[in-house]
């Protein structure tokens, strides 16, 4: 279950993405597979290549693409990976509440 988000920033996630940018989202997340998990940050791109490249960076496979039909693949990112890109990225900032 996700939740901490807002429209807008999931709105302005799915326009960034639909502009061929590397696009991250960050929320609150719940699903028992994943006690330790208490958020997750998406990490999506419409040019699946580019995704793909991004990833590798970060070791993280091609595989691990959630792909969806509707456009908005995306790597799911986790505990303390998700910390790690985030703070790399210099993003972190915009998404420390959900850590």
């Amino acid at each position: 279950m996700a939740f901490g988000i807002t429209k807008k920033q999931l709105k302005d996630w799915k326009k960034a993405i639909d502009n061929g940018e590397i696009a991250f989202l960050t929320h609150f997340w719940l699903d028992e597979r994943f006690p330790e998990a208490r958020s997750v940050t998406k990490v999506g791109c419409s040019d699946l290549y580019k995704l793909q490249k991004w990833g590798a960076n970060y070791n993280l496979k091609k595989e691990w693409i959630h792909h969806r039909p509707d456009g908005y693949s995306h790597f799911d990112l986790l505990g303390p990976k998700q910390k790690e890109i985030l703070t790399s990225e210099g993003v972190i900032d915009e998404h420390i509440k959900f850590l």
